[in-house]
């Protein structure tokens, strides 16, 4: 299995500019991949995260 480019909640959080709540709330609803790391480390898969945010439709 190659490895998963995995960040904490609080970094995902930051990352997009909402609180770690949302972001379990994300991972709960399924919109974004969490991964157990032992029995209670919570990870975020980073590629699910970037999936997450696009851009809105510009017009030049």
């Amino acid at each position: 299995m190659p490895a998963l480019n995995l960040i904490s909640i609080a970094e995902a959080a930051a990352e997009v500019s909402v609180s770690t709540r949302t972001i379990r709330r994300y991972i709960a609803d399924g919109k974004i991949e969490g991964v157990r790391v032992g029995s209670r480390l919570i990870r975020v898969n980073r590629k699910s995260l970037d999936a997450l945010v696009t851009p809105m439709g510009v017009t030049a």
